[in-house]
């Protein structure tokens, strides 16, 4: 026997000669022990090697069907000696069995387990292995210190056959432990070594022959049980069938390096040291993957300075403060990195506007993946309330402002505000920017009210009165004036260029003289000498003009293009002729004249007026130097990052309004690329009348941060106050005017509000409340005193979880009550109407002929929704004729239906130019308005949802919703779910065979390039990474859902307890 085992033994270590063995991994053998084990190993080869001479001549089988014995009478693992051994111990075992059959007592099957054990020579996992040699171990030094789990150090590099068979084996002895374990005392344990899995498996078969001996005594020995050579021969023959398990040695190394990263990561953020481990605290698969993602490969020194602040180190709240393009996102994401993967909490990033909550998910998707943790959209009508509550891994929300507030609500309202373990605000100036602002102030204000544990971050490059915020946020401050390139200023008047310079009286120092040959024609069409100053930069740097309003953007556009030469139509020729054909394909054979003409020469506008796909486009075409110019307005500067060599400001205003430091700042910003440009330029052009303002403009502080909780009224303290009663974070009176004083509005009280103490604010927003049915009051006499407490009504509800501005809750309520009278089904019409959204209709001005044109072709089922409210063919008629009209129609609802139709049509059409050409509307408002419609529609839901009389509309609103949202064919919806696939993106993906989002998945993104035009490298691996992460939420809920489904409820009644109370 003992033979036998060394036999298989020699075995296995020939397969493994070169890998460590788990006792490698835990204790050092001593010098004579490598001796002896290297006579051991050549005496083993030597053994090896004459027994493969033996087999060479064997005759090979030349063919085996699945179900013969592919064995014969040869058993491949120890030539027939150790397999004969064991058949002859279970002979006698079996015998000793039969003799002892009436015994049933443990003490037998103790004395048989120890038999077998001894027997058998158990042998320990080390001998299976061997060291490795020492060059290989050389290989690997830097894996040195990895701990390698035994199963699969076992199991590795072995054939398929032995691994699955191991395998059954151990879920064998696993059960037959259990069974042991139940009927004994509990005291002996199962090793888990490949020898002593055998004999368990032996001791098994015999239990279960015991059992059943007296069923076959009538049959020979040989029928009564299935000897175990039969048993591997059939198993190894079935096993040969199966795929082979891949087990990727570097993949399991990698993984346990970064498990082990982590967990030191962890201990280092609990004891507060000043070692920051690996990359800040993080793994250094982090610095790997920024590298590999983003291609930085060294932080700044203010960034490691802001990661190493005490401050930071003991989770204070921070705001700091750099010009645009210092790197500020940079230092918030290693801090969200931190809060997900050491710290194990969720994380909210809070962004101004949808596109950037977009570039941002698409950019972080990749290192979800790669580090286990999940990207959750929140912005238009995307996001979920509550959010998912994760098993294991965390979540990072990216939210616009609006959806930020919707989701902490959420968690406060199920009692999970504490899993929320950080909260990043970019650009946190804008909470002084009307009711945005007010929104994103009660975000902050009830964070810090309801959790102590949340860290809060906020950054932003145009910060003045630091020290209000820092009040209200209980903050530390950080700032600093790196740039990674210089920017220098300039202003031009008439020909003259002037450097603008603090030290100097004038506050500007003279420059330069444009030196530039302009005709009589061009002088009239370029006064400002706009072509002399982009011709400087262009083609060969890039270059950014930022003009007052759109159509002055194309205006601009078109007139540089005129007097540019020829040669600028030879630079990068074939990529814009590639751009022009897929704005075309992305727009169903469209092309914007303006776009036509301008982008041969590198150049295009940049507005709202154009559509999300043409918008992606161009901005792509502009990042890989395909494009050399935008003509754009203001809100690029505060949009996505599309920094340029140049900028320069067509005029020192914004609209009709005269320019505010703050923007000035911003658009000047994006001067200087960091990586490629040495320097950045900013030049304003003025006239000679606004040189004192400009002058003032360049020269004083940045505007103060002022609150607008008060100043907007509905949608600002009102809101705030039913929100707080309906979360019950505050019921009565003096809660309520606790938790203001905790806001940035009280810090700031005295400036904005002399007149009226805070307490007058509260008591008068808590009356109207009261008086408009959203509030009821009602007196509680306590501790002798009258205290005043507040309950919020079922409509109060249904407003708060809709999120409806509070001016319009009251009418969205009776148009609600009004269609349930007649609700239109046989067209959509009836219920766009009720979500389209009430902000926009004072902006609309219809067109009365194309009205009237409109309403004619309505069908009688359509006609009917106009008759209902109110609305006649003959009203529009005389509108559009100009006729005197007598009776009196609701303006509001006229200008709303105007805009329901265009909605309507958009949805039949699904093609926002040809709805463009008809209603005589940008295809950039019409996209806006669609948008906003799918938001609304999604908050109309929600507050259906608490009010039982609206039940028919919420199946309804669900389906709108998605229609709303999406507005495409049903087919394109599962690809535009991922972020930062639009229509003609999906279009392109759907007709290329990618027709879902487990195809896009687990798509090549090598192949995606060759297969889709215009698709970048970078964009084709942000779309797969986006698709990827999106798949495996949507696996974790489904995983989460049959959990909650399978586990047992925590209120069951105990059957034993209530028997004995019935007893």
């Amino acid at each position: 026997m003992e033979e036998g085992c060394s036999r298989i033994r020699r075995r296995v270590s020939v397969c493994k000669r070169n890998r460590p063995s788990l006792a490698s991994t835990s204790a050092i053998p001593s010098a004579a022990q490598l001796q002896s084990r290297d006579e051991q190993e050549e005496e083993e080869e030597m053994v090896t090697r004459s027994r493969r001479r033996k087999t060479v001549g064997v005759q090979p089988v030349e063919h085996n069907d699945s179900e013969e014995d592919m064995f014969g009478d040869y058993d491949s693992f120890t030539e027939n000696s150790f397999l004969a051994q064991v058949d002859d111990l279970e002979q006698k075992y079996i015998q000793l069995s039969e003799q002892r059959k009436h015994a049933t007592d443990f003490a037998t099957e103790d004395f048989c387990s120890e038999s077998i054990k001894n027997k058998l020579s158990v042998t320990t996992v080390s001998n299976f292995t061997e060291y490795k040699s020492d060059k290989h171990t050389e290989n690997q030094t830097e894996h040195e210190d990895v701990p390698v789990e035994p199963g699969t150090d076992v199991l590795y590099d072995l054939p398929s056959s032995q691994i699955l068979y191991f395998e059954n084996l151990q879920n064998s002895s696993n059960d037959l432990g259990d069974q042991l374990t139940e009927k004994g005392d509990g005291s002996s344990s199962f090793p888990n070594t490949v020898n002593e899995e055998l004999s368990h498996n032996c001791i098994k078969q015999q239990e279960q022959n015991d059992g059943s001996s007296s069923k076959v005594r009538s049959n020979s020995d040989t029928s009564r049980r299935k000897s175990i050579k039969d048993h591997l021969k059939s198993t190894m023959t079935g096993n040969a069938k199966a795929q082979t398990p891949i087990f990727s040695r570097s993949k399991q190394l990698k993984e346990t390096l970064l498990s082990e990263e982590i967990n030191v990561a962890k201990k280092t953020i609990e004891s507060s040291s000043d070692d920051l481990g690996p990359f800040y605290s993080l793994p250094s698969k982090v610095r790997d993957l920024y590298v590999q993602f983003k291609g930085i490969e060294k932080l700044y020194e203010w960034q490691h300075t802001c990661l190493t602040l005490s401050s930071v180190q003991e989770r204070k709240n921070l705001i700091y403060s750099l010009p645009t393009s210092g790197g500020k996102t940079l230092v918030a994401e290693i801090l969200m990195l931190q809060e997900l993967l050491c710290r194990r909490k969720d994380v909210l990033m809070i962004l101004p506007y949808v596109a950037i909550v977009q570039e941002k998910i698409s950019g972080l998707s990749s290192f979800a993946i790669e580090l286990g943790f999940f990207v959750e959209e929140y912005a238009g009508s995307k996001g979920r309330f509550p959010p998912i509550k994760r098993r294991e891994k965390k979540s990072l929300y990216i939210a616009t402002i609006e959806k930020g507030h919707s989701l902490v609500n959420s968690l406060i309202e199920t009692g999970r505000i504490d899993s929320l373990g950080l909260v990043v605000v970019d650009e946190l100036h804008m909470i002084g920017e009307g009711s945005r602002g007010a929104i994103l102030e009660m975000t902050l204000a009830k964070i810090l009210y309801t959790s102590k544990t949340t860290q809060i971050i906020g950054m932003s490059a145009t910060l003045n009165n630091v020290e209000d915020l820092q009040q209200f946020l209980q903050a530390e401050y950080y700032t600093s004036q790196f740039r990674p390139v210089e920017l220098k200023e300039y202003l031009k008047i008439n020909d003259t260029i002037y450097e603008v310079d603090s030290k100097a009286d004038s506050g500007m120092t003279f420059s330069r003289l444009l030196n530039y040959k302009y005709s009589d024609t061009l002088k009239k069409m370029d006064p400002d000498h706009l072509v002399a100053l982009v011709t400087e930069v262009i083609p060969n740097y890039s270059c950014l003009v930022f003009c007052p309003s759109k159509k002055n953007c194309e205006n601009v556009a078109e007139m540089i293009c005129k007097f540019l030469s020829k040669e600028y139509l030879k630079q990068r020729e074939k990529e814009k002729c590639e751009l022009i054909k897929n704005l075309r394909n992305m727009s169903s054979g469209n092309l914007c004249p303006v776009l036509k003409r301008t982008i041969p020469f590198g150049v295009a506008y940049h507005h709202s007026g154009l559509t999300n796909d043409e918008r992606r486009l161009l901005e792509e075409a502009y990042s890989t130097g395909t494009l050399c110019l935008f003509t754009c307005t203001s809100t690029l500067a505060a949009g996505v990052n599309l920094p340029a060599r140049r900028v320069i400001l067509r005029a020192p205003y914004v609209a009709k309004e005269f320019l505010k430091r703050n923007q000035y700042k911003q658009m000047i910003g994006r001067a200087g690329r960091a990586g490629i440009d040495t320097i950045g330029e900013s030049i304003l052009i003025l006239q000679e009348k606004d040189k004192q303002q400009v002058l003032e403009l360049i020269s004083r502080p940045l505007e103060n941060c002022y609150s607008c909780l008060v100043q907007e009224f509905t949608k600002g303290i009102q809101t705030l106050f039913l929100s707080l009663i309906g979360l019950k974070i505050a019921t009565n009176l003096d809660d309520i005017y606790h938790f203001m004083n905790g806001t940035f509005f009280a810090v700031q009280q005295k400036t904005l509000l002399k007149e009226k103490s805070l307490w007058e604010i509260t008591v008068e927003s808590l009356g109207y409340l009261t008086e408009k049915g959203l509030l009821q009051k009602y007196t509680v006499l306590s501790e002798e005193e009258l205290q005043y407490n507040f309950h919020i009504t079922k409509l109060g509800r249904a407003s708060f979880k809709g999120t409806i501005d509070l001016a319009y809750c009251d009418i969205l309520y009776r148009d609600l009550k009004k269609g349930l009278e007649g609700l239109v089904l046989e067209s959509l019409l009836h219920l766009i109407y009720l979500t389209t959204p009430y902000d926009l209709v004072s902006q609309c001005d219809p067109d009365w002929m194309i009205y009237f044109r409109q309403f004619s072709q309505l069908s009688p089922a359509e006609q009917n929704v106009a008759a209902l409210l109110g609305v006649s063919e003959s009203f529009i008629g005389k509108k559009a004729s100009g006729q005197a009209i007598r009776k009196k129609v609701d303006k509001d609802i006229v200008n709303r239906l105007y805009l329901s139709f265009v909605l309507y049509t958009l949805l039949k059409e699904t093609n926002i130019w040809s709805v463009s050409e008809k209603f005589n509307m940008s295809r950039g408002y019409i996209q806006n308005l669609l948008t906003g419609a799918a938001s609304f529609s999604s908050c109309v839901l929600h507050f259906c949802e608490e009010l039982e009389e609206f039940w028919v509309y919420r199946a309804l609103l669900v389906e709108l919703t998605k229609k709303l949202t999406y507005c495409v064919k049903a087919e394109l919806i599962p690809l535009m779910e991922v972020t930062g696939v639009l229509e003609g993106r999906a279009k392109q993906l759907y007709n290329a065979g990618y027709k879902s989002l487990m195809h896009l998945a687990n798509a090549n993104p090598e192949v995606l390039i060759r297969t889709i035009d215009h698709l970048s490298r970078r964009q084709a691996k942000q779309i797969v990474s986006s698709a990827k992460m999106l798949l495996h939420e949507k696996a974790e809920a489904l995983q989460e859902e049959v959990e909650e489904l399978l586990r047992l409820p925590s209120d069951l009644p105990d059957v034993e307890a209530s028997s004995s109370e019935k007893a």
